[in-house]
């Protein structure tokens, strides 16, 4: 399984930028598609998940702001990215997790200027 990403970028705060994921290889019919970040040498924090099905799980401080979303004919999931922060500035990684085991794509930075 391999993850690709993309859509980062610099922004001014209160703008919003949009992420990709594409998934690719051997998926099975339930995952876990997902959006973690991680600043400088801190941990590397969930920002929101998708389930095969639709739900959904979001850290409080993107509540309201952010979206995550999936296509599961494409293997890609999506994050939007609203009324962006400076503190939402780090290097954000999807992760792909199903049957137990999980992936993470290559991070894509996002800078959100004051």
């Amino acid at each position: 399984v391999q993850l690709q990403a993309s859509g980062g970028g610099l922004v001014q705060a209160g703008g919003s930028l949009r992420l990709s994921c594409v998934v690719s290889g051997t998926i099975f019919g339930t995952n876990v598609m997902g959006w973690h970040r991680q600043v400088s040498e801190k941990e590397r924090d969930l920002v929101a998940s998708i389930i095969t099905g639709g739900n959904t799980n979001y850290a409080d401080s993107v509540k309201g702001r952010f979206t995550i979303s999936r296509n599961n004919a494409k293997n890609t999931v999506y994050l939007q990215m609203n009324t962006l922060k400076p503190e939402d500035t780090a290097v954000y990684y999807c992760r792909f997790c199903q049957r137990g085991v999980c992936y993470w794509g290559q991070g894509t930075l996002v800078t959100v200027s004051s």
